[in-house]
């Protein structure tokens, strides 16, 4: 079924690889329009090798689209979301702004696909960067016994803050590369340039990030247990793209590292790499790809019941344009897009 399409946001670095994704991934189009601010309406992009002019968001422009990929700031998204919705469409929002709807489901979909038949609103959350490879990762080892506790600690490219931060990244690389002064950060709130920052984030009330309490939250609405326990510490790393986490998971019992790897191995959107074989995920593996790399699997030795994985998956395909892609091609095989 060829359904027609709208991407919201055509014009950023989202909105461009959600471009590419849809033709690489072959994506049923019937017809597609592209829609950004009133500052980028008129631009030229191009979609499967033809020129296609930017429209401006509004009401009119939904009209008779089935599917709308949206990858805006939260504040667009409340506002126009919805009226996209209300035009019939199925929105799949890459915002923040709908996460924690309880009427907006919050989708993986190697996870919880199923999730999609929820969309009260005509809205889809797609999930923070970190959760959804996280998710991807747990969710095979929830079927080997019951999920206590997650600690992740991550390492977070740079493209984690869009194209300012990497164009700030690179001027600060460069400059640190050839021994000159490091120019002050623009995006980042500190230099990157061989160097980590643990604050690169609004920092909430509870002493915790606003990306840490996003991981918190999501996870546990992914993964579809409010008492699951999770506790995150997010680090920007100078890196260009792909987000890495070290992940200790506490279950009810011991499992077993040949348990873990046989699940993991058979999981949809995982590769497993074997460390006996010299193998490790590492950013330059995952960049370009919509697969989560797992691997150095091994026992926690202060705890019988625990796993400590390491994990790595492009934080702008998997972790925001890929996976809304996937949502889509779910609404139009599972027959919710009409």
């Amino acid at each position: 079924m060829a359904v027609n399409v709208a991407v919201v946001g055509a014009t950023g670095a989202v909105g461009d690889l959600i471009r590419r994704v849809l033709t690489e991934r072959q994506f049923p189009v019937k017809t597609i329009k592209f829609l950004a601010s009133e500052k980028s309406a008129g631009k030229t992009v191009e979609f499967a090798g033809k020129p296609y002019t930017v429209e401006p968001i509004n009401a009119a422009a939904f009209k008779d689209v089935q599917i709308v990929l949206s990858s805006t700031p939260s504040g667009v998204s409340k506002e126009f979301s919805p009226i996209a919705a209300k035009a019939g469409a199925i929105v799949v929002d890459n915002s923040s702004a709908w996460r924690m709807d309880p009427d907006c489901p919050l989708v993986v979909p190697e996870v919880n696909p199923e999730e999609l038949h929820n969309a009260k609103k005509g809205i889809v959350a797609n999930p923070n960067c970190v959760a959804i490879p996280l998710t991807v990762a747990v969710k095979p080892l929830m079927a080997l016994a019951k999920v206590k506790r997650i600690i992740v600690c991550t390492y977070q490219s740079s493209s984690g803050k869009g194209a300012k931060g990497l164009a700030d990244f690179e001027s600060q690389l460069t400059a640190f590369a050839t021994g000159k002064p490091v120019p002050a950060p623009t995006s980042h709130r500190a230099q990157l340039a061989g160097n980590v920052i643990t604050l690169d984030w609004t920092l909430d009330p509870n002493g915790y990030t606003e990306e840490e309490n996003k991981v918190v939250n999501e996870t546990k609405k992914i993964l579809g247990d409010t008492a699951l326990g999770v506790s995150p510490t997010c680090v920007r790393v100078p890196v260009k793209i792909a987000h890495s986490e070290a992940v200790n998971i506490e279950f009810d019992r011991p499992v077993s590292v040949a348990e873990a790897k046989a699940a993991l191995a058979s999981a949809p959107g995982v590769v497993l790499m074997d460390e006996a074989k010299g193998e490790f995920p590492q950013p330059i593996h995952a960049t370009g790809s919509d697969h989560t790399f797992v691997g150095r699997v091994r026992l926690d030795p202060s705890n019988p019941n625990a796993l400590n994985l390491w994990l790595v998956a492009d934080n702008l395909r998997k972790g925001a344009a890929s996976n809304a892609v996937q949502c889509a091609e779910e609404l139009v095989r599972r027959g919710i897009v009409k």
